[in-house]
């Protein structure tokens, strides 16, 4: 038997486990990722990627190569739409193209993609970054006690062992999560409500598109309730299927009697084409839950993706929302391993994402019951919000967020955020260094405060924070002779301050505190919050107190 030492133990190696390698590795941390199947997905889920995500991939330098690969798979900015089938009767456009509404909130678009895709982009850049990645190895027990956690793996290929000594585990294993189990974590929420399959099949299905630019195509009539997606050239794709029967009382067993001739039965009334040569290539068996975990943190066990929050495919939130799960904790627990953090900080994952995973969980739950399982709706449902909404308008409460004493919901427009604690930073396009970029584009390593154009009163405070916390802290100027250039003059209105004021953005790119005025500029302002912010004392404190209370505005 071996031994291993490491910082950080992930155990999932697929989309959400990746991704907290490589954003944990971007702040300096190596991870040992351990991943049961012997390589990347090979099933063509997580075809959405919404513009958070794709915001954080350009935060991590990937965005211009999950571009290029999503390109080669599908037609972008693609309508997603109910049919009868594919060449019969048209429902509904859910939207027309995919970026409708919100290509000014962001400097990313939504496209359609595939974790086999993405995922070995995200694990090449990952082994860049310091993490090691090993497929087909499984993890077989672990335990904890207040200095870390020891945990067993095992290469399923050859048997042989290894002990691995880390300070914290992730856990990325998926939605009947092991880790989860053996903690004994209990999830809330509408259960298991049917036992479902993804048909990966060969058609030629390009005449019956009709030219139609076509990502998502949901399929509802009296055999099946479901959806497609279609790979280029035309040739491939999967028919997702959750209902059989009458759509306003389907059997939600689609597992029973299922034959590679039922499949193909089904795949060819979901096209419309009854005659259509149909190769079935695999069969995933899957159960639609909505469900959300207890908690996201037990010791030094932190839980990400579907081990911490299962969801209907509806929205393509789930693994969007597990990729939000790791940006928010990776910082945390990078700032907590290189001390320049109290481990209080790691309490406030768990206050601010589980929130927002559960109203995203009952968002794609309701999109289910609308739009294909009509019949569960008696069973009561939440009203629908707008997708802009739900991936860029979600707000965090903890003690890491100084909220200015205003009790605001746990969502809304992004468009109404006005740099308000808790809220993602807004986007705007600036000018620096010669370059066009986004404010988005100046977060993600450090702490950063941005003022307006007259802010030249914060430039002591930052530098006395850098110096006294012994961290880096990033200042701009927005629209100063020396800082990035506004050319819409919008910086002040976005960020609700006035020229003279400061907004602290968290590495993450999330709102902590701001001043709308420089009034608040001592030497110490700065340092004092992210004092409070890092948890570096207790928020209780007459220390962190009068920090919060010198540094709001009026």
């Amino acid at each position: 038997m071996t031994e291993k030492n490491v910082p950080v133990l992930i155990a999932g190696g697929s989309l959400v486990g990746m991704t907290t390698a490589v954003l944990l590795g971007q702040h300096g941390i190596p991870t040992l990722v351990v991943e049961r199947h012997r390589g990347t997905a090979v099933h063509p889920r997580a075809a959405l990627i919404l513009q958070r995500s794709m915001e954080i991939l350009r935060s991590i330098g990937l965005e211009e190569s999950v571009t290029v690969k999503s390109s080669a798979q599908f037609d972008q900015d693609a309508a997603i739409m109910a049919v009868e089938s594919l060449a019969g009767e048209e429902i509904a456009y859910y939207l027309a193209k995919l970026n409708d509404g919100v290509r000014d909130l962001s400097p990313s678009e939504r496209l359609f993609a595939t974790q086999v895709a993405i995922e070995p982009v995200l694990g090449d850049r990952a082994r860049e970054l310091g993490a090691e990645t090993l497929f087909g190895t499984e993890l077989v027990s672990f335990e904890q006690d207040a200095s870390g956690v020891t945990a067993e793996i095992r290469d399923r290929e050859t048997g042989e062992t290894t002990t691995v000594h880390a300070k914290y585990m992730i856990a990325a294993d998926g939605a009947h999560s092991g880790i989860r189990e053996q903690l004994g974590i209990a999830q809330k929420g509408r259960g298991v409500f049917s036992n479902s399959v993804t048909i990966y099949f060969h058609a030629e299905v390009e005449e019956l598109l009709r030219g139609r630019n076509l990502g998502v195509i949901m399929v509802v009539n009296p055999t099946l309730q479901g959806f497609f997606r279609i790979e280029k050239p035309y040739k491939s794709g999967f028919l997702a299927v959750h209902g059989l029967g009458d759509p306003k009382n389907p059997n939600s067993d689609v597992w029973t009697d299922l034959t590679d001739e039922r499949c193909i039965e089904l795949v060819r009334s979901g096209l419309g084409a009854p005659d259509i040569d149909v190769k079935i290539d695999d069969v995933m068996r899957w159960q639609a839950s909505a469900e959300v975990s207890d908690t996201f943190q037990a010791g030094r066990v932190l839980f990400v993706g579907d081990a911490a929050h299962v969801m209907p495919p509806y929205g393509g939130y789930g693994g969007n929302t597990g990729i939000h799960d790791a940006h928010n904790l990776a910082w945390k627990l990078a700032a907590v391993l290189g001390e320049s953090a109290g481990s209080d900080l790691l309490e406030t994952y768990d206050a601010e994402r589980r929130p927002v995973a559960a109203f995203t969980v009952e968002q794609a739950y309701t999109r289910y019951v609308m739009r294909a399982a009509p019949s569960r709706a008696v069973l009561g449902i939440e009203p629908v919000v707008g997708d802009a909404i739900i991936d860029l308008g979600y707000r965090y409460r903890s003690a890491s967020i100084l909220s200015e004493d205003v009790e605001h919901a746990l969502h809304g427009d992004p468009r109404e955020a006005a740099g308000l604690p808790g809220t993602r930073a807004p986007h705007l396009f600036v000018e620096h260094n010669g370059e066009r970029m986004s404010t988005l584009d100046l977060f993600g390593h450090n702490f950063c405060v941005l003022t307006g154009k007259g802010g030249a009163g914060w430039k002591p405070s930052v530098a006395t924070a850098a110096t006294t916390l012994g961290i880096p802290v990033d200042l701009h100027m927005i629209g100063a002779a020396d800082g990035p250039t506004d050319p819409e003059g919008s910086f002040e209105s976005l960020y609700g301050v006035t020229s003279t004021g400061a907004v602290l953005v968290r590495p993450d790119g999330f709102v902590a505190w701001r001043s709308t005025t420089d009034a608040a500029a001592t030497d110490r302002t700065i340092s004092d919050v992210l004092t409070a912010v890092l948890h570096r004392e207790r928020h209780d404190s007459p220390v962190a107190q009068n920090a919060v209370a010198e540094a709001l505005p009026a």
